[in-house]
């Protein structure tokens, strides 16, 4: 316990010790910068040829190839923005060539149409991490090798909070005024893993370095967990998020009451992942309800690959066979759609058909 008092400490006296320049947008700067993206729909995007965040942008395995092939299936869709996560690692092991990859990334997206939100942090999944080769996909586990970033480490090493901050600092001044970037998603579900408010020193700290660099694009942590116990962290990023992000795996009677609750923020709001189908989470249900809504649409799981999200958070199958019900995902690596329907409709709701 001492030990994480005086970690929380060093991270609120980093970041009350550098007095942000800019602060939130108004409502009015949100909605007018909203009105002129047009009713943003797309996936969070993992190329299927990589199993998380690092393998998707390391020099040895970064596959424009297959992001190219994959975001020209996106556009067939009518999708025009996809949400990407970054890892602090990328940075440290390789600065110039990671920013160099990510502007690669960056160029396809934007042949295609396609915006991107970047993602910093994340506490989700495994907490050990490392450059090089990554880890081959366990059978049948979903994200069996998608990593925490920082995870434990800051808890453990706040000496590495300044590392950070030149990392977060350094990406974004390069991209700042890039309008291939639609948002900055500063920290994807604070508080999981157990942290809960462990996390909200760090998510202050981000939101302090953001509001430094004073990019073009607004600025953003998404709610995901209504409990309690996440008070403190939800009412941090509603107050501080240019735009309101959020996460809804419910049926949709549970995703329109989110729907209400969040309006009275009166922000843009964006859905930065929906769509489990085992959770009753359906684009036929959830799809038109953001359409008619004019609320961002990204649901989670594009191409079936080696993420392995073709099978539920908590029901692995150990010999890796397909699940009848996909949890997530649109693709199969060849192209071809896990139904017909579903991809029928979401064009029917693009204009694409």
């Amino acid at each position: 316990m001492k030990k994480l008092l005086s970690v929380s400490l060093f991270l609120l006296l980093a970041v009350s010790g550098v007095q942000a320049q800019n602060t939130i947008w108004t409502a009015d700067k949100a909605n007018a910068w909203y009105q002129k993206q047009g009713w943003l729909r797309g996936s969070n995007f993992q190329p299927s040829t990589a199993i998380n965040q690092l393998e998707m942008f390391q020099a040895a395995t970064f596959d424009p190839q297959t992001i190219d092939r994959e975001l020209g299936w996106a556009e067939g869709l009518g999708m025009n923005a996809m949400r990407v996560y970054l890892h602090h690692i990328l940075w440290t092991s390789d600065r110039d060539g990671f920013k160099k990859r990510l502007d690669q990334y960056l160029q396809i997206a934007n042949k295609h149409g396609i915006k991107t939100i970047l993602v910093f942090f994340d506490d989700c999944w495994n907490d050990e991490y490392h450059p090089g080769k990554q880890p081959d996909p366990k059978p049948g586990v979903h994200n069996s090798g998608w990593v925490r970033d920082p995870g434990t480490m800051i808890l453990n090493r706040p000496d590495s909070l300044p590392v950070l901050e030149r990392y977060v600092k350094d990406v974004m001044t390069t991209f700042k005024n890039d309008d291939r970037i639609l948002l900055w998603d500063l920290y994807n579900e604070p508080g999981n893993s157990g942290y809960t408010n462990k996390s909200l020193p760090l998510l202050k700290a981000v939101f302090s370095w953001a509001r430094q660099v004073n990019p073009s694009q607004p600025v953003s942590a998404g709610l995901w967990n209504w409990g309690p116990q996440f008070d403190e962290l939800n009412k941090f990023q509603l107050d501080n998020s240019d735009v309101v992000t959020y996460h809804q795996y419910q049926y949709i009677n549970y995703h329109r009451d989110r729907i209400k609750e969040l309006r009275k923020q009166n922000r843009p709001l964006i859905c930065t992942e929906y769509m489990a189908r085992r959770n009753g989470s359906l684009f036929q249900t959830v799809m038109p309800t953001l359409k008619a809504e004019n609320i961002g649409a990204i649901n989670w799981g594009f191409v079936s690959g080696k993420t392995n999200t073709i099978f539920a958070w908590d029901t692995p199958i150990a010999n890796g066979r397909e699940p009848e019900l996909w949890f997530h995902d649109i693709f199969r690596k060849d192209g071809k759609p896990f139904s017909d329907d579903e991809v029928n409709l979401i064009k029917s709701l693009t204009g694409k058909q």
